[in-house]
Parts: C-alpha cells; sequence; structure tokens
C-alpha cells in the first residue's frame, strides 16, 4: 500500500510541475529550461525558513511561493528582451548559475551535504505524519493548482497568452503589452512550481541540489513534450506515463544499474517518436516546432 502511495505522491507532485510549465510553453509558446530551478527554489525556500528561522509550515509555504516568484522576475526581465533559441539560453544559464548557488553555498545550504530531518507539514494543529494523509494533502493541492490553471487558461489573460503564441507581432498590434503578460505567465508558473517544491521537501524529508539539476528540467519539459500542451489533459497524461514506466521495468525485474540506462533510452525515444509523428503530443493543442 506504501508503494502505490509513494507513486501517487510523485504523480501529484509532477502533475503540479507540468501544469504550471504548460502555462509557459502550451499557452505562451516559451520554452524554459530553469523550471528545476523555481522547484528547487520553493522546496529550500520553506525548508531554511522553517529549520533555521523557526517558521511555521503555512508561513514558509506562503513565503516560498513569493520567494520563486520574485526570483522569476529576475530571470525573466533581463531573458524576455530575447527571442527564440536566445530566450532558451538564457534560461539555461540561469539553470546553471542556481544549481552551482545550491552547490557551492555550503554555510547556507549544506551544499552536496543536503539538508536532512526537514519537519513534516504541520497546519492548523494537525501533523501530517502518515503517507495516506500526505497523498490526500498532495492530492488536494494538485487539484487546487489543476483548477488554477484552467480557470487561468479559459480567462481573457490565458486567450491573450495563446494570442502570444500563435503571433506575438498581431497580438502587440492590438496593443496588448506582450513583455508583461510574458512576465505575468513566468511568475504564475514559477509560483505553482514553488508548490511542487515544498510538497517534494515534506514529503522526501531531505533535499540537495541534485534533486533541482538541468536533468530534472529536462524531464519536466519531456513529460509535455509527450503528453501536450495548451490543456490540462496533456500534461496529466504525460505525468502518468513518465511516472509508471521506471516502475513497469522495476516489475519486469531488470537490474537497477541496466533499467536506469533502459529508462533515458526509452525516454530518448519517446520524444523522438512524438515529435516525428505527433509533435502536438499525445493530447495536446500546441505543436512543437
Amino acid at each position: 500500500m506504501n508503494y502505490l502511495l509513494h507513486i501517487l505522491i510523485l504523480i501529484s507532485i509532477y502533475s503540479i510541475l507540468s501544469l504550471s510549465l504548460n502555462l509557459l510553453v502550451g499557452y505562451a509558446g516559451l520554452i524554459s529550461f530553469c523550471h528545476a530551478a523555481f522547484y528547487g527554489a520553493g522546496a529550500y525556500i520553506s525548508t531554511l525558513l522553517m529549520m533555521k528561522a523557526g517558521f511555521g509550515f503555512i508561513p514558509a509555504f506562503i513565503i516560498a511561493i513569493a520567494g520563486s516568484v520574485l526570483i522569476s522576475f529576475l530571470v525573466s526581465l533581463p531573458s524576455l528582451r530575447l527571442r527564440g533559441d536566445y530566450f532558451v539560453l538564457a534560461t539555461l544559464g540561469f539553470q546553471i548559475i542556481f544549481f552551482s548557488l545550491l552547490y557551492n553555498w555550503v554555510s547556507l545550504t549544506r551544499g552536496p551535504y543536503g539538508i536532512p530531518g526537514i519537519p513534516q507539514p504541520r497546519f492548523f494543529g494537525l501533523q501530517i505524519e502518515s503517507m495516506g494523509s500526505y497523498f490526500v494533502f498532495a492530492a488536494v493541492l494538485a487539484l487546487f493548482c489543476g483548477l488554477f490553471v484552467y480557470l487561468i487558461g479559459n480567462s481573457p489573460f490565458g486567450r491573450v497568452l495563446k494570442a502570444i503564441r500563435e503571433d506575438e507581432v498581431y497580438t502587440a498590434a492590438l496593443g496588448k503589452n506582450v513583455m508583461l503578460y510574458k512576465v505575468k505567465a513566468f511568475a504564475l508558473a514559477a509560483g505553482l512550481a514553488a508548490v511542487s517544491g515544498v510538497l517534494f521537501a515534506g514529503y522526501m524529508r531531505y533535499i540537495d541540489p541534485t534533486s533541482f539539476t538541468m536533468n530534472e528540467s529536462l524531464f519536466i519539459i519531456s513529460i509535455i513534450i509527450i503528453g501536450g500542451t495548451g490543456n490540462q489533459a496533456g500534461p496529466l497524461i504525460g505525468t502518468v506515463l513518465m511516472i509508471l514506466l521506471p516502475e513497469i521495468l522495476r516489475f519486469l525485474r531488470i537490474p537497477d544499474a541496466i533499467a536506469a540506462n533502459m529508462r533515458e533510452i526509452i525516454y530518448g525515444l519517446l520524444i523522438i517518436l512524438i515529435m516525428r509523428y505527433r509533435p502536438q503530443g499525445i493530447k495536446g493543442e500546441f505543436k512543437f516546432q
């Protein structure tokens, strides 16, 4: 039972991550390679506030989201002045900088040693201790985040983002402040990614920089490439598929060392096949060019 709950908790966490990146890629047409940085920011900010500053879970949770949004402004304002591949490279550079800070700022983050013993979430006098209760907590947050993304996507704001995705010049000609809309989309995506980070830290009770590397950003992007973008169904399908795939290999009793390599190969083949035969993903609206 605990094994099943573990899988469901991971699906909840990565559902929020994929839905948040979908705001950038699927709605605004912005491909970002630094999503793991916002994910990590949420995890580290909440953890440091609870363990070093004595904050409760709810204040740490709120400040972690705000901190991630603030970091998104520092990234998006200079990066969004670039276009196409140059923007992608700028986000890649920030991801590298973020990982380097986590790894080398030992006095604050403990660097490669990580931070163990992270307190479990506690609010309104209730301590979330069992895996069952944590799954309910994670699933409820994922549901609210999914509803939030759905409302954003179907709002006038979401429709402008889609217009920017399709034709940025035409949207600007209609009098829309394209730069402002992109910055807002970046901030919303970063805030949602921070929610996943807080969930991850509280569940694992240990974090280190290797959980928030470029590979993690690539994994999140792979989820939405395979599942599809521009709606809620695509990222959710991609999340379930990408989380369950390693478990299927585990049930086939393939040694871990071989299964890890096979997993990467299968991921790569899936992306190649999707890009070749169905560039919008399994159930998406936006085609990757």
